[in-house]
């Protein structure tokens, strides 16, 4: 299957690679990537529900008291609103500290 491709205005072929997923349990909710997005693809919302993390994934810079992972003050995360309005040009990620998202270039429908 061919995959979408795109033309720099240099005129050199490029893969974009669209956001998949975001990975909530890294997102601190910091919202670079909601300011750099230019298609409202993000939304902040109350971090869900999650269960708590294995011991060899907890980060003692969270600085808690509960056994969640996850200090109070990181109540919110990203969360993604209209994938399907990602043009691919993967400014969140570049700009995210945690690296908290899964890109991969898609396939043209038929």
């Amino acid at each position: 299957m061919q995959v979408i491709t795109g033309v720099t205005r240099g005129g050199e072929p490029y893969t974009p690679a669209f956001v998949m997923a975001i990975e909530q349990t890294k997102c601190i909710g910091c919202g670079r990537c909601f300011k750099v997005c230019p298609r409202e693809v993000f939304d902040l919302v109350e971090r869900e529900e999650l269960e708590a993390l294995e011991a060899d994934d907890y980060d003692d810079d969270y600085g808690d008291d509960d056994d969640d992972g996850f200090s109070d003050d990181t109540a919110m995360v990203m969360s993604l609103k209209n994938d399907q309005d990602c043009i691919g040009c993967g400014s969140c990620a570049r700009i995210c500290p945690k690296k908290c998202f899964t890109h991969q270039p898609q396939t043209l429908s038929a």
